[in-house]
């Protein structure tokens, strides 16, 4: 068996907030799980690859803006199709709005099956179907 290098995957990502209530369900209902937590966040890990949450006036100013220069949005496989389904019909309970909602679930194109995520400080999720 061939051993597949690392080099180039994400170690970790770190996103600042200025509140963190709708991101760790989505994170826990990818598969990531708590690692650790301190008075402003937390770490979640999945595999070799960790996700930081901060928040708190120490951290954060003002609202994320996506279309502005940084980070547009993160994007993760979330397994089959069913599952990316499963998860949009949870979203809303936990802060997350559908975008895109009349292309849905080919908004990125007809030869992809994903769902687009908002939640209401304009963070903006890519779930992408595995099939």
């Amino acid at each position: 068996m061939a051993v597949v290098s690392r080099r180039g995957r994400p170690h970790h990502i770190e996103l600042w907030l200025d509140d963190d209530g709708s991101w760790p369900w989505l994170l826990e209902r990818l598969g990531y799980v708590l690692e650790s937590s301190w008075a402003s966040g937390g770490s979640w890990v999945l595999g070799d690859v960790y996700i930081v949450l901060e928040s708190g006036p120490d951290h954060v100013r003002g609202r994320h803006e996506r279309l502005r220069s940084g980070l547009n949005h993160v994007a993760f496989w979330a397994g089959s199709r069913a599952e990316v389904d499963a998860v949009v019909g949870e979203a809303g309970r936990h802060g997350w709005t559908l975008m895109f909602a009349d292309r849905h679930p080919h908004a990125g194109g007809p030869d992809v099956y994903a769902a687009y995520l908002e939640n209401a400080a304009g963070f903006e999720v890519e779930l992408v179907a595995e099939d």
